[in-house]
């Protein structure tokens, strides 16, 4: 189970500094913006699938609060091409 812990770790804390949020010009890491362990639970729980499809299904499960949190949109709406080929990077050593 402590593996298990720092793996979930290991790999919330390179998503933090490596994958971000695209919203028109600004860029917001997924550390700043408290996503990162979500989507490494999300990613990791789906790896048997693959790593793309887990990529696919993670970013999708995970969702942004918007506001006051009363509107909720899938994580995926807010990364792009190049930050889902580095997360697909980074599950490379979890296989």
């Amino acid at each position: 189970m402590n593996s298990n812990n720092n793996s979930i770790s290991d790999l919330e804390n390179l998503i933090a500094e490596t994958v971000c949020l695209k919203i028109e010009k600004w860029n917001l890491y997924l550390g700043d913006a408290g996503l990162a362990r979500k989507l490494a639970i999300e990613c990791l729980s789906n790896l048997s699938n693959g790593i793309k499809k887990a990529v696919e299904i993670a970013l999708e499960s995970v969702q942004v609060s918007i506001g006051n949190g009363s509107e909720k949109i899938a994580l995926s709406k807010f990364i792009i091409d190049s930050q889902r080929q580095d997360l697909e990077n980074l599950l490379q050593d979890y296989i």
